[in-house]
């Protein structure tokens, strides 16, 4: 695969403004354009380069924002759904369970006190969805720590 800088450069404009733009109705003719290219060759490019498609780039991105916004606790699933971009509550459910390996309600629901020890410019990596058969997300890892009931 053969990538010129000038290419390059605009497929991570188009990359850059779904990290920013994570919320907002975003698809590929929009992507496109912002990446000076047409639709097709655009897709193909971003997976070469990237490694995936546009749209599981930024359901990533989303799906990450939604863990966060989640692990607070004061929204709702659905309130979570919309915030991030999402119009499907079933699509964002089923996307999440995918990458996360539960329900967005089960990872509300669940403790997240042991993520207060991580610095919030590193929650990004910690707590990153996976893609299926892929590493298990440092969420599910332990930190060494003993858990607080056997602190107790």
């Amino acid at each position: 695969m053969s990538v010129d800088l000038d290419e390059l450069r605009r497929l991570r404009r188009a990359r850059d403004r779904m990290d920013r733009e994570y919320a907002h109705p975003l698809d590929v003719p929009a992507l496109a354009r912002t990446a000076l290219m047409s639709e097709g060759h655009f897709s193909r490019r971003f997976r070469d380069v990237y490694s995936e498609t546009p749209y599981s780039y930024l359901m990533t991105r989303r799906i990450e924002r939604a863990k966060a916004l989640l692990r607070r606790g004061d929204l709702s699933v659905t309130d979570v759904c919309f915030a991030v971009g999402c119009t499907s509550l079933g699509s964002f459910s089923a996307r999440f369970t995918e990458l996360v390996g539960e329900t967005p309600s089960a990872y509300r629901a669940r403790d997240h006190d042991r993520f207060q020890v991580v610095a919030p410019c590193q929650m990004m990596i910690v707590t990153r969805p996976r893609k299926r058969g892929g590493p298990r997300p440092v969420d599910e890892i332990s930190f060494g720590e003993a858990s607080p009931a056997a602190r107790a």
